[in-house]
Parts: C-alpha cells; sequence; structure tokens
C-alpha cells in the first residue's frame, strides 16, 4: 500500500522517510534531527520507502527505545522531540516530530568531529561558515547588529541621523538616544548597527548597486544601461540616494477628473520604499562580497538583498498577508521604526500588495512578486505604465510614418509629440549632432519642452547624450 506522507504529519512540515531504522548507520538519520533543529522543524517517517510504500516496522517498540537514545548520546543539545506511533494497513511506523530549537546550534557528534546540519531543498547538508555563525548568534539570542563592532564610536558622525529624526518625528535626537537606540552598548563601544548608521559607514559591503538597464533584460547591446549608481555610506543614506534613484527613472503620469486627477505613477512609492527599506534591514550582513541591488528594466523591478528568510521558509510558499514578522536585525529595524520609515508591526508584504491593488491600472499579472532561497531575497515589481508606454510608443511611431490616420489615434498620445519625435530624428539622421537649443530653434518650442522630448527618445534608446551640462549634445544610435 502506497499513502501520502503528507496525510500523517501536515501539508507544511518537511520530511525524511526511512524504510527502516538504520542502527549501524545512524548518521543517516541523525543528521536529519540536527537539520531539523536547527531550521524549521520536520519529521522523519520510519517504515515507508522512497516510493510511499508503506512497509511497517516489525519491533517499532525497541526501534523506538534505540532512538530515544542515540539522539540523547549523538546530538549536542538535546533539542526537543515527539516520538510516536501510527498504524497503517494494520503495518506499525515511526514518526519523530524534531521542533525548531531556541539554543542552536544542533550539532550531530560521530566520527571524532562535531557537524551542524541544515536543510538544504529536501537534504540535510553541513552548515558553511557563515551559516554556523549565524545559528551561533541565534542560540545565544543576540542579533548581528546588536554586537559590538571594530569601529570606534568617537570617530563617527550621525548627522544624516539626526537630521532625519528632527525633520520625520519634530523631535531633536539627544546624545542619550545613542545607546537607548542600540548604537552604543553601556560601555560606549559601537555596535555593529551604529557602525551601518553612521554618516561614512566603515561597512563596506552594505553598498547599494542601481541599474537602469535599457530594454527587457541585461543581454548586451548598443547600450546596456541606461543609467547606473553605487551608493555607499550609512543606511539612511543609502535609502535616501535609492529613492532618488527609482524617482529619477520613471514617470508618474495623470489624467484628469471632474474632481481633480489620478495618478498613475510607473510604480507606487509605499511598494518602492518598503521593498528597499525590507533589503536594507533585513539582509544578512554577515554574507561578505554581497550587496544589495536594484535593476530596473522597462517592464519591471527587481530588489535583490543577501539572506532568505530568518526561519529558512520559502516567501513564495506562504500566505503573504499573514507572514508573521521575525527581524534578522533587530535594532537597525526598530530605528527605522523610530524614523518612520516603517510599522513596527512587519506589514511590509501587505503594504505592498495593497500599494499596487489601489492604482488606476492594476491587474493580478502585475501582482508583487516575492521570492527567495536560503541565503537570497528578490522583490519584482511591475511597472504599471509599460503597457501603455508600449501603446504609446507604438502608436507614436504610426503616426510619424503615415501608417495611421491623425484622427484615429488613441487620445493618450498626443499627435503632435509623435511629429516632434519625428522631427528630431530627421535632423539627427542628418546633422548627426545636435544640442537642446538646436531643438528649440527646429520646433519653436521653448527649452523645458525640448528636452522633454529629447528624454522620450533616450529612454526609448534612440538617442544617446554626448558631453555635460552646456557641452551636452545628443546624437542618433546608429543599430
Amino acid at each position: 500500500m502506497r499513502i501520502d506522507p503528507k496525510t500523517l504529519i501536515g501539508e507544511a512540515t518537511e520530511y525524511d522517510k526511512k524504510r527502516s531504522v538504520e542502527r549501524k548507520q545512524v548518521k543517516s538519520w541523525l543528521k536529519s534531527v540536527s537539520a531539523f533543529a536547527n531550521s524549521f522543524g520536520g519529521t522523519l517517517i520510519w517504515g515507508i520507502t522512497n516510493d510511499d510504500e508503506v512497509v511497517g516496522l516489525e519491533n517499532a517498540e525497541s526501534d523506538a527505545e534505540f532512538i530515544s537514545e542515540t539522539i540523547k548520546t549523538k546530538i549536542d543539545s538535546i533539542p526537543k522531540v515527539n516520538l510516536r506511533f501510527h498504524m497503517e494497513d494494520d503495518k506499525k511506523l515511526l514518526l519523530l516530530d524534531v521542533y525548531a530549537g531556541k539554543e542552536t546550534p544542533y550539532y550531530y557528534v560521530g566520527e571524532g568531529n562535531m557537524t551542524a546540519y541544515i536543510r538544504l531543498g529536501n537534504e540535510s547538508v553541513p552548515a558553511d561558515n557563515i551559516t554556523l555563525k549565524r545559528l551561533v548568534l541565534q542560540g545565544t539570542n543576540r542579533s548581528y547588529d546588536s554586537l559590538v563592532s571594530n569601529y570606534k564610536f568617537k570617530n563617527m558622525a550621525f548627522t544624516k541621523l539626526r537630521s532625519v529624526c528632527k525633520h520625520n518625528t519634530g523631535k531633536d535626537f539627544e546624545d542619550s538616544d545613542y545607546e537607548s537606540w542600540g548604537i552604543i552598548d553601556e560601555e560606549r563601544n559601537l555596535t555593529n548597527a551604529g557602525a551601518l548608521l553612521a554618516d561614512e559607514s566603515p561597512i563596506r559591503h552594505s553598498r547599494v548597486f542601481c541599474t537602469r538597464w535599457n530594454g527587457l533584460d541585461k543581454a548586451a547591446g548598443l547600450i546596456d544601461a541606461i543609467d547606473d549608481e553605487e551608493y555607499s555610506g550609512g543606511l539612511v543614506n543609502l535609502l535616501q540616494d535609492s529613492m532618488s534613484f527609482v524617482s529619477r527613472n520613471t514617470k508618474k503620469a495623470w489624467k484628469k477628473t471632474g474632481n481633480g486627477r489620478i495618478e498613475m505613477p510607473d510604480y507606487p512609492d509605499t511598494a518602492v520604499l518598503e521593498g528597499i527599506v525590507n533589503a536594507l534591514i533585513h539582509r544578512d550582513y554577515l554574507e561578505l562580497g554581497s550587496e544589495v541591488h536594484i535593476d530596473m528594466f522597462d517592464d519591471r523591478m527587481e530588489i535583490y538583498s543577501p539572506g532568505g528568510m530568518l526561519d529558512g521558509r520559502k516567501v513564495q510558499d506562504l500566505d503573504l498577508r499573514n507572514v508573521s514578522s521575525r527581524r534578522r536585525n533587530p535594532i537597525i529595524a526598530d530605528i527605522f521604526n523610530r524614523l518612520k520609515y516603517m510599522d513596527r508591526r512587519g506589514s511590509g508584504f501587505k503594504k505592498i500588495l495593497d500599494s499596487y491593488e489601489f492604482q488606476e491600472h492594476y491587474t493580478e499579472e502585475m501582482k508583487p512578486e516575492f521570492r527567495s532561497s536560503n541565503s537570497e531575497f528578490w522583490l519584482i515589481l511591475r511597472n504599471l505604465n509599460y503597457n501603455l508606454d508600449k501603446i504609446g510608443n507604438d502608436l507614436s511611431a504610426q503616426i510619424a510614418n503615415n501608417k495611421m490616420p491623425i484622427k484615429n489615434a488613441d487620445k493618450r498620445v498626443p499627435i503632435k509629440t509623435g511629429q516632434q519625435l519625428e522631427k528630431i530624428l530627421q535632423c539627427l539622421s542628418e546633422q548627426e549632432e545636435c544640442s537642446c537649443k538646436d531643438i528649440c530653434v527646429l520646433l519653436d518650442v521653448k527649452e523645458r519642452r525640448a528636452r522633454q522630448l529629447l528624454q522620450i527618445l533616450k529612454e526609448q534608446g534612440k538617442i544617446e547624450i554626448i558631453g555635460a551640462n552646456r557641452t551636452r549634445r545628443y546624437r542618433l544610435i546608429k543599430r
């Protein structure tokens, strides 16, 4: 008889199946005990094959006693477990429920070594050095941001933190707040949280890389990236700089209504803010050589941060509106809450989802996507205006090329704009380069309008900029 193991242990539980209790190869199942205790728990089932065939155990009571004694002598510390019997088709199974432990790491002791295991997919594998450090911190009920750093408090400045505190809360940041906020400890040693929040943060891998790619992917072309920046400094600076980068690479459309107008941004401000804040405060700062990345494409924005969900679960498997709040860096999270950048209740996922659903052109296909692995986290935000922009660009091209009667053009695309863009492209094809003033003369428009038109062509990847400020000129991209 075959049976689905999930019917025995519940839908959301990790499990391992064993045909019998291997008394001479206890490591084969004790490593799963270690891994379950070091992560989010799980169940071992004896008496079932890999093909889910129930074979049962001949002497389940004796096996149960052996399992209990072996765990006590071979696992350090002893995790909380529950050993139970289960009858299936007159065959007796043994189920060992292993609960997520609070005294991590839990080691398998054997062959002269102590090894801590974790779950990777459906396997139990040895924890690497970074994961082991994380388990040690977790077991001592401490976090990375609470540890004393290698830097001196007297060498750090916190002017940005002070100014944002005053601006966002209306209250002055007092000297006593350094300790109460967790920036220094009671002996005035600078914590890692303090080092990350200093104006010139000495923790280099806290950087943020921002890129506005040309098109829908990172494939090389005539122009790989339209805009890119590498930001360093304190976390407040990183947040503000990242928000500014996104702002300058997005548009906010609007339309008139009887009572005013409706804003139609590419991305809701709330979703962008929550996404970047989550990336900064929940990232794993034990991961060296990896930074937060914000990659913007024509149709989406991807925010990447090192470090998966704190409890090891995959976010794509969870109910996003009911995810319990667990903070990898509680001091930093608390400070961002004090600065009114986030909610203490951990409702970031829900805010991102709600901010999209309230938008004018939202559809289910535009729903934000959350993905994670053991060591990485991604948030994908869809450009709400991408399809509208695509329609508009196609119509402008049809109008400019006389392939569509002007009277049939979509009202969302000003006919004059399409004609003006075509004139600029024609001019550039003949003169190779021109300035903004040249465009003003060509179209008989003001400088502001000329810059708007040139920006449209730049975003479409049709022209490129040469020089800067007064010497800035524009040139056609030859494909």
